[in-house]
């Protein structure tokens, strides 16, 4: 499959996602996916433009995407209005 680092990276960033809203007491799993998608393309641009440590070809991205979305995602559960 040409595109599976991509589909690993896609469906990482949505189970990290939908864990951390189940985790937190279901408050929107739109909020959190956003979040987490938004941080996973941050990570992809990190590894890959940025600090060049792996190419598209490679496995390497996944994991910085992933760890960038689960730091987004501890943060965004952090500084949060509570209201």
């Amino acid at each position: 499959m040409p595109y599976a680092e991509i589909a690993i990276a896609v469906l990482g960033a949505f189970a990290l996602a939908w864990l951390a809203d189940l985790v937190t007491g279901r408050r929107g799993l739109f909020a959190t996916s956003l979040v987490s998608g938004v941080a996973a393309v941050c990570g992809w641009f990190l590894a890959i433009r940025v600090f060049a440590v792996g190419t598209m070809e490679g496995w390497t991205w996944v994991l910085w995407s992933l760890i960038a979305s689960a730091g987004a995602l501890g943060a965004f559960f952090l500084f949060r209005s509570k209201r």
